[in-house]
């Protein structure tokens, strides 16, 4: 199975259309074992295991009109581990986070590729998980946010919310949070 993987992997390399992880929406990488971005195509996730991811984390349904159709067995077949946590886009949960900050904590040194539609859940969540349990500056994790989107009303309640509740201050030195009257 190893062998055909590998094999996979190669032919997919070598093809005149090489997948390229930065091709895909909003990919953001953020360290050397996290990143985050949009929805990847099958190609996408076959490059995601050629440069050694282990772990795909989907924070949306399944069901989405944009989601790939049987991801969690592609991304099985390839030998990653594959997260399901589908955020409700008008109304994450603390909940939803705490299950993907445990998920992350019980293996924090696999390398993982979070991702939704177009990556504004996962840069989110990323940006939570980056300052709570990574100790990385608010201005830093914010600037990388920043750079896909500004949440809107309803998630930046969220993230305020949840920076207070882990006694962290989103004041830094450029930080604005008004929020945007983006739609999803």
């Amino acid at each position: 199975m190893k062998t055909l993987l590998l094999l996979i992997a190669v032919m997919a390399t070598c093809a005149t259309a090489v997948a390229d992880l930065s091709d895909i929406s909003n990919y953001r990488e953020y360290s050397k074992t996290l990143s985050s971005s949009g929805q990847p195509n099958k190609e996408q996730l076959q490059e995601a295991w050629v440069e050694s991811f282990q772990r795909v984390v989907y924070l949306a349904f399944s069901d989405h009109d944009t989601s790939l159709e049987n991801e969690d067995r592609i991304v099985k077949e390839l030998g990653m581990d594959y997260i399901n946590i589908p955020v409700n886009w008008g109304s994450p949960t603390k909940k939803d986070f705490y299950l993907f900050a445990g998920a992350l904590q019980r293996e924090p040194g696999r390398k993982t590729l979070v991702h939704c539609q177009v990556n504004f859940r996962a840069s989110s969540f990323s940006f939570l998980y980056r300052v709570i349990y990574q100790d990385v500056a608010v201005a830093e994790a914010k600037k990388d946010m920043d750079s896909v989107w500004t949440p809107n009303t309803v998630w930046t309640a969220f993230i305020l919310d949840l920076l207070e509740e882990n006694g962290i201050s989103p004041e830094c030195d450029g930080c604005d949070w008004t929020p945007q009257q983006q739609h999803h």
